[in-house]
């Protein structure tokens, strides 16, 4: 399994799409959703796009040597090393971007 199929799989879950309903919303076939989930298909940039949009998400490219920074830095909700706890703690990243957020 690569990382696209993994989050992939975890993302039409919680979208709480078969992957039937995936393929329809993403106009492609069941049988790529499959193929994409299980690691057996690597799909073009078109159709990660099209099943990017059809789950509401973004897909974002990340050179191999930031991976894990990138990945901690999400795992800890947008904060930044030695940002003091609590509630005085001035706000996340993350909590930052959601609080601007419009709703489509």
């Amino acid at each position: 399994m690569s990382i696209l199929s993994d989050h992939l799989a975890a993302a039409r879950r919680s979208a709480g799409m078969t992957q039937a309903e995936l393929a329809k919303r993403a106009d492609v076939k069941r049988s790529t959703i499959t193929g994409i989930e299980t690691g057996a298909v690597d799909p073009a940039v078109d159709t990660v796009l099209s099943i990017s949009r059809a789950l509401g998400v973004e897909p974002l490219l990340v050179p191999k040597w930031l991976r894990s920074e990138v990945i901690g830095f999400i795992r800890s909700g947008g904060k930044i090393i030695g940002q003091p706890p609590g509630v005085g703690a001035p706000l996340s990243v993350v909590d930052e971007l959601l609080k601007t957020r419009k709703e489509p």
